[in-house]
């Protein structure tokens, strides 16, 4: 059944667009819900209408998620992660955390609009933030173990070197004993 969504919707199209979805899931949810209408021929020439009409406020908002991506550019995020001592992750690494570390950053992202493949190890990967239909952005991060010793910042100031008395082997004195095993001199 072709519908028109009149909102994005995750994993199946953005705002305004016409996707082909199984009947079921478009009667028993996504009209029922507001969340999309049958594409019928007087609703797809009013949805082009629109289109015309909201072009320049469409490009603004694809013109602000440019910025944003540009401004999340060069971000690379290190995620810590209990371990065993393998270095395999109790449980995963999902968009939750990825979007934790970015709220703190100071970049509030929904974790729906952030692609993560299934991290399990320790390792470096790429988490993909889809941010406009057209615009998204690729955001490096590591995954490191908290039970890994920390690395400090400062630099550890060298004691001054002390020379060191030369080490003396002192030889164990033995003691001069009869042979009982050597033969006796004739």
């Amino acid at each position: 059944m072709k519908i028109i969504l009149k909102e994005d919707v995750i994993n199946l199209g953005y705002k305004d667009d016409v996707v082909e979805v199984k009947n079921g899931y478009a009667r028993n949810y996504l009209i029922p819900t507001g969340k999309a209408i049958m594409a019928s021929p007087s609703a797809l020439k009013v949805l082009a209408e629109n289109l015309r009409q909201r072009a320049h406020k469409i490009a603004k908002i694809k013109g602000d998620a440019e910025a944003v991506a540009e401004n999340m550019k060069g971000i690379e995020l290190t995620i810590s992660a209990k371990t065993d001592n393998r270095g395999t992750i109790y449980g995963s690494v999902g968009s939750n955390q990825i979007a934790e570390e970015l709220a703190k950053l100071g970049h509030e992202v929904d974790r729906k609009i952030i692609k993560v493949e299934n991290v399990k190890e320790l390792g470096n990967y790429t988490a993909t933030v889809q941010l406009h239909k057209e615009v998204a952005v690729e955001i490096p991060f590591k995954v490191i173990s908290e039970n890994a010793p920390k690395q400090e910042e400062t630099p550890v100031e060298e004691a001054p070197a002390v020379e060191e008395a030369p080490v003396v082997e002192e030889t164990p004195e033995v003691e001069d004993a009869p042979a009982e095993d050597a033969p006796a001199a004739e």
